[in-house]
C-alpha cells in the first residue's frame, strides 16, 4: 500500500526513500525473479555444483552460479545487483553520493594469484585486492562516480543491515544526498562448509536438501550456506523529488545494539535482538502495533530462533497476533553479509505488493516461538510497515522499519 504513517517530524531533506533496487540470489539473478519465486515458495536449495562435495559433511548450499562470472565472483555478483538499482535509479556519482557496502574478506587461497605467482607472473593490483572484504565497494565507487563517504562494515549477519543503516545517519546529517547500499557474500566454497559444519551450525539433512531449512519448526537442525547479493540506492527524499526520481518506499527507522553474550548464539530472552527492534521504532516514532510484517532473521538454528520469537513477543505485545512473520532464508538460505539487504528488499516489496512471503518446511511450529507465522503459502493482506531483522554471529543486531513511497 502506498499509505504509512507519517514522518512529519522530519523534514524532507532527512526522509530518507528508496529510488532503485537490485538482488542476485539462488531463486534468480535479478530482484523481479528472486520476488516471484520467493512469493511462489520456490527453493534455491540442492545439491553443491561448484565442487565436489563427496566427503563432506554438507553437500547442498544455495549457490548462485552465473555464466562467465570469472574467478571473482563476489564482484561479479555486486556489480550486478548494483547495476540493476542504479539502472532503475537513474542515480549519478559525485561527491555527494557514497557507496556502503557489508562485505566479508574472501576465504584464501586466492587460486589466480597463487597460480599467477607459481608461474611468476605479476598479478595485477585487482587480483591482488580482489580478496579485501573492500573491493566489491571500491569497484562499485569507481564505477558509478561517487567520491563521497565509502565504508564496508564486516559484522557478519548483521553487515549489510549497519551499512544501510549507516547510510542513512550520514544522510539525515546532511553530509550526503544519496548513497548506493547493499552488501554480498560467497558462502559456498569447501572452508566456509566444513568450518560452520564443525561449529554445528548447519543442518545436515543431506538426504533432503529441499526440507533442510525450516525456521521456527520443530524439527530444525541449522541453516544454509548462501551466495548472493543486493543493493539499495537511497536518497533525501527533498534530493530524489529534485531530480524527478520514482521512489519506491521509504526507510522509517534504524536500530542496532549488541548482545556481549557468545560468538555464535543468542541471549536465550532475546534481549539484544528487542533492543535493536524497539531502537527502530524509537527512530522511527512508531508504535509496535503499526508493524504489519516482520521478515525475521529466522535461520533455523534451534537456539536463535527461540531467542528472535522471545525479542519479537517482548517488543509486539498484544500486537504478536496482528504482525505476519516469515523468515524466506528458507528459500534464499543464509546469504550472511548480504542477507540484511536482501531481506530488506523483500520488506519493500511485502509493502508495495500487499503480499507476505511464506516460511517454507514450516510444517511443525515450536512452541517456543509462538508468532503469526506465514506458513507454506505468500499471504496476501495490507502491509504499510514492514521490519527486516538481521541479527549476526558475534553478537551484533539491526532492525529497519520501511514503509510504502510517501
Amino acid at each position: 500500500m502506498a499509505a504509512t504513517s507519517s514522518l512529519s517530524f522530519r523534514d524532507d531533506s532527512q526522509r530518507i526513500v528508496v529510488t532503485g533496487m537490485g538482488a542476485v540470489s539462488s531463486l534468480g539473478h535479478d530482484l523481479p525473479s528472486t520476488w516471484s519465486k520467493l512469493l511462489e515458495g520456490a527453493n534455491g536449495i540442492r545439491a553443491i555444483e561448484r565442487f565436489d562435495a563427496t566427503g563432506f559433511p554438507v553437500t547442498f548450499a544455495a549457490e548462485v552460479n552465473l555464466p562467465h562470472a570469472g574467478p571473482d565472483l563476489k564482484g561479479t555478483l555486486a556489480m550486478r545487483a548494483a547495476s540493476e538499482a542504479l539502472r532503475q535509479s537513474g542515480l549519478e556519482g559525485g561527491p555527494r553520493v557514497g557507496v556502503f557496502m557489508g562485505s566479508e574478506a574472501d576465504r584464501p587461497p586466492l587460486p589466480l594469484v597463487a597460480m599467477r605467482m607459481h608461474q611468476e607472473q605479476k598479478p595485477t593490483p585487482e587480483e591482488m585486492a580482489a580478496s579485501a572484504p573492500w573491493a566489491p565497494t571500491l569497484a562499485i565507487a569507481r564505477r558509478l562516480g561517487a567520491t563521497g563517504f565509502q565504508s564496508t562494515v564486516s559484522t557478519a549477519c548483521t553487515s549489510s543491515a549497519q551499512a544501510i543503516g549507516e547510510a542513512m545517519l550520514r544522510i539525515r546529517r546532511g553530509e550526503l544526498d544519496a548513497a548506493l547500499a547493499g552488501g554480498v557474500d560467497v558462502l559456498v566454497d569447501p572452508l566456509m562448509v566444513t568450518g560452520f559444519a564443525i561449529l554445528g551450525a548447519l543442518s545436515m539433512r543431506n538426504d533432503a536438501p529441499q526440507h533442510a531449512c525450516r525456521p521456527f519448526d520443530v524439527d530444525r537442525d541449522g541453516f544454509v550456506l548462501a551466495d548472493g547479493s543486493a543493493m539499495l540506492v537511497i536518497e533525501s527524499l527533498a534530493h530524489a523529488r529534485a531530480r524527478g526520481a520514482q521512489v519506491l518506499g521509504e526507510l522509517l527507522g534504524y536500530g542496532c545494539s549488541l548482545n556481549a553474550w557468545r560468538i555464535t548464539d543468542a541471549p536465550p530472552d532475546g534481549r539484544g535482538a528487542a533492543l535493536a527492534m524497539r531502537a527502530a521504532l524509537d527512530d522511527a516514532r512508531l508504535p509496535a502495533s503499526a508493524i504489519d510484517y516482520i521478515n525475521a532473521h529466522g535461520t533455523s538454528t534451534p537456539q536463535n530462533d527461540v531467542s528472535e520469537a522471545r525479542a519479537l513477543q517482548t517488543v509486539l505485545g498484544d500486537s504478536v497476533t496482528h504482525a505476519w512473520v516469515s523468515s524466506t532464508k528458507s528459500m534464499t538460505g543464509h546469504t550472511v553479509a548480504a542477507c540484511g539487504a536482501l531481506e530488506l528488499l523483500f520488506c519493500l516489496l511485502a509493502v508495495r505488493d500487499d503480499a507476505a512471503p511464506p516460511t517454507r518446511n514450516l510444517d511443525n511450529p515450536d512452541p517456543d516461538c509462538a508468532l503469526r507465522h506465514v506458513a507454506h503459502h505468500a499471504v496476501r493482506s495490507p502491509v504499510r510497515v514492514a521490519l527486516s531483522n538481521a541479527f549476526g554471529f558475534g553478537g551484533n543486531n539491526a532492525s529497519i522499519l520501511v514503509g510504502g513511497a510517501p
